[in-house]
This record gives structure tokens, C-alpha cells and sequence, in this order.
């Protein structure tokens, strides 16, 4: 079923930088005016001591405290941010979305991917693997061209000529060049948003080719 997994709550142990620093400046609060007032109590009254050094740390401890206070607002800001974020990306829950990945869905007997080269190649192939690694079917003489992204649709056919279940299956592309070397290049697949969960506070998308994929890597929605 279609679902958005939402972030998980906040231990009531854990606490944020700005507030684990805020709680450290009260300390250091605590620990400046025990020692003015030891010092002002013990101090010579023939040789008074020196205020400056004084001014000058309490100005210190304000300097901190205006950038915790920053740090908090800021971390605020976030999250409501994420949030509002979290629900823009439940919307793509059932939509076809294009992203790099080599895990490609076959939906009845038609699965989409896509590939960019890095460098000009001499010869490009595609391979379909089971999910135990075995070979389906290898699509040879594929666009050469780097930069630009080739669509390639597989039938659902396997080496011999038969339908393949409809399923999620890895994608492979082998590519070389003039000097016989591999040529790098991003696989992309085209899939169903089935869920958004979060990990670490980033927005997650599952899919129904099985990959999880971070919201942000998308290149197109239909």
C-alpha cells in the first residue's frame, strides 16, 4: 500500500548542537561569575584588579551565545523546511519518475532505462540480470555518443525469445573505447513511486523497481 514513512521522533536523550552548546555556555556562565565574585571577594583593596579582562571575556560569552541563538533559529527553520518538503514529496507517491539507478522494473513486458556516456565509446551493450546475477538478455550495438542520455526499452524478452515475468531486474551497461578501456558513464531507470520514508532527515523515495533513491536525484516526472 502507498505510504510515507514519516521522520522518526527525537529521542527525549538526544538534543540538538545548538541547544548541547547552549547548555555549555550556561556552564561556562555559572563558572565565569563563580570566579568574579571569588575574585572580587578576595580581592587586595590597596590593589584592586584589573576589570578589563573581565569585560573582555564576558563580551566573549555574548559573542557565543548570539550565534547559539542563531544556530537555534536557524535549525528551526529547517525544520519546517523539511517538512513542508516531506509533504511535497509524498505527492510523487504513484508517479513514473526518472532517475539514476540499475535497478530497472519490466511492467508488462516493457521496461525502460537509459544511459549517459562519459566519453566517446566504440561499442555499447546492455545487460539484463536476474536477481541472482543470471543473464537474461544482452542488447548489443547501442548509441556510442558520450554527454547525451540514450533510452533504451527492453520487450521483456529474454536470450531466447521468451517472455520474461514481469519483475525488478539490475541493469548493466559495458562500454569501451578505441583503446579497448572501459568508458564510465550513470545508468538511469525509469519507475513507480511506491513510498517515501526519510533517513538522517532526507527525503527517500521507494520504488517499485525495488531502488531507493534520494528525492533530490530525480531527472523528470510523469
Amino acid at each position: 500500500m502507498d505510504s510515507v514513512s514519516a521522520p522518526s521522533a527525537t529521542p527525549a536523550t538526544a538534543t540538538s548542537a545548538a541547544a548541547q552548546s547552549r547548555d555549555k555556555l550556561d556552564a561556562d556562565y555559572q563558572s565565569f561569575l563563580t570566579l568574579l565574585i571569588a575574585q572580587v571577594s578576595n580581592q587586595d583593596p590597596l590593589e584592586p584588579m584589573d576589570s578589563t579582562t573581565f569585560v573582555s571575556q564576558l563580551a566573549q560569552l555574548t559573542q557565543v551565545e548570539q550565534s547559539i541563538t542563531t544556530n537555534e533559529t536557524l535549525e528551526k527553520i529547517e525544520t519546517r523546511l523539511s517538512a513542508a518538503n516531506a509533504r511535497d514529496d509524498a505527492t510523487l507517491i504513484g508517479r513514473e519518475v526518472l532517475a539514476p539507478s540499475e535497478r530497472v522494473a519490466l511492467a508488462d513486458g516493457r521496461g525502460v532505462f537509459s544511459y549517459a556516456l562519459n566519453g566517446e565509446a566504440k561499442s555499447v551493450s546492455a545487460r539484463i540480470l536476474a536477481e541472482d546475477g543470471t543473464e537474461l538478455r544482452r542488447i548489443d550495438g547501442l548509441p556510442v555518443a558520450p554527454e547525451a542520455r540514450h533510452e533504451v526499452v527492453w520487450d521483456g524478452l529474454d536470450r531466447e525469445g521468451l517472455p520474461v515475468p514481469d519483475g525488478s531486474f539490475t541493469v548493466e551497461i559495458d562500454a569501451i573505447d578505441a583503446e579497448e578501456e572501459p568508458v564510465f558513464f550513470t545508468t538511469y531507470a525509469e519507475a513507480q513511486v511506491e513510498r517515501v520514508a526519510f533517513r538522517d532527515g532526507a527525503a527517500m523515495l521507494q520504488l517499485t523497481s525495488g531502488a531507493e533513491i534520494a528525492a533530490d536525484s530525480i531527472v523528470s516526472i510523469r
